[in-house]
């Protein structure tokens, strides 16, 4: 054989090289464009649209091909609260979690323009869905978000693929030992009555919502009650805080429409709930199984708010959920 000349063995270094340097940048480069799609689809965007007239505030974030997750809060918090919950779902789904009319970083319209009940809030977040062109939909729902989410459910059953229902009471079961003032001024109507909830809008409630039933409290950021507190010191937020609590009983009333329509469509349902939350009682959890018998029901050692102890337990059981749904 032949020896190689110098110059030919210099030439074939030399295209050796070339293609190894131009491999490592073409792998450079397409996994720079991975994680950059990665990188944006995982963002979390802070977004407003104008619906009925007044300015909702959303998050959004995850894949917009990917299936919805439609989330919706609770008193007397916002969209805030999923904060911690969102970065484990948004690799897989799109998360669209708006802040209800009176609560958080949406509008907070006067009493005279806006009538404070639970079947206006679901109308503005019906609103919202069609704005936002929502076709199909899961539906997560907490506290306050459940009798507004299944209401947007009862109304909209083509649209709904499966609910989680995070200490989102629907049946009288779960209603505490907490609720007995709230009753009397059901009953009552009284401005006594009403006077006497007006430290149910205050820090120290607030913190009994937050802390009770938390086996390690430094586990509770500081940030989320007093973010919660700064809303609720807004004018007059107080009154339409107490309007909505004397409207809650007409969400009661519609527990056997929710119950009939949880027979008739049978949605696959993951109950998750704070076992030591004072206001809705694990026996609320349970009842699902009454109407929905495929309900997957667990339970946490935490209380009402069980997100901010129990995020990545809660997101794990979601993601295994999520996978048994339709498209």
């Amino acid at each position: 054989m032949k020896k190689l000349s110098t110059k030919v063995i210099w030439i074939s270094i030399l295209v050796i090289f070339t293609l190894s340097t131009n491999y490592k940048i073409m792998a450079q480069s397409f996994s720079t464009t991975k994680l950059g799609a990665e990188s944006i689809a995982h963002k979390i965007y802070h977004r407003k649209v104008e619906v009925a007239g007044h300015q909702i505030f959303y998050r959004e974030s995850g894949p917009k091909d990917a299936p919805i997750i439609l989330m919706l809060h609770g008193y007397p918090t916002s969209s805030h609260m999923f904060r911690n919950l969102i970065p484990i779902l948004n690799q897989k789904y799109h998360i669209i979690s708006p802040d209800l009319p009176g609560f958080g970083f949406s509008d907070s319209p006067e009493r005279a323009d806006f009538n404070y009940t639970f079947e206006n809030l679901a109308i503005v977040m019906q609103k919202f869905i069609e704005k936002l062109n929502l076709k199909r939909f899961a539906v997560y729902v907490f506290d306050y978000g459940a009798p507004t989410g299944y209401r947007i459910m009862l109304n909209n059953p083509e649209k709904i693929t499966g609910f989680i229902s995070q200490n989102g009471n629907a049946y009288t079961e779960g209603l505490g030992p907490a609720w007995d003032a709230v009753k009397k001024y059901w009953k009552s109507n009284d401005n006594k009555d009403r006077d006497a909830l007006r430290g149910f809008v205050k820090e120290q409630e607030l913190k009994f919502q937050y802390f009770t039933g938390v086996d390690d409290p430094e586990l509770i950021a500081p940030e989320t009650y007093l973010l919660d507190q700064y809303f609720l010191d807004r004018p007059d937020s107080d009154e339409k805080q107490l309007d909505l609590l004397y409207d809650y009983q007409n969400n009661i009333a519609l527990y056997p429409a929710f119950h009939k329509y949880f027979r008739k469509h049978q949605p696959k349902a993951l109950i998750v709930w704070g076992n030591k939350d004072p206001y809705f009682l694990p026996a609320g959890a349970e009842a699902y199984r009454n109407d929905l018998s495929n309900a997957d029901v667990k339970f946490y050692n935490t209380g009402h708010f069980a997100l901010e102890t129990h995020a990545i337990e809660i997101g794990q059981d979601i993601l295994q959920f999520m996978e048994t749904l339709p498209k």
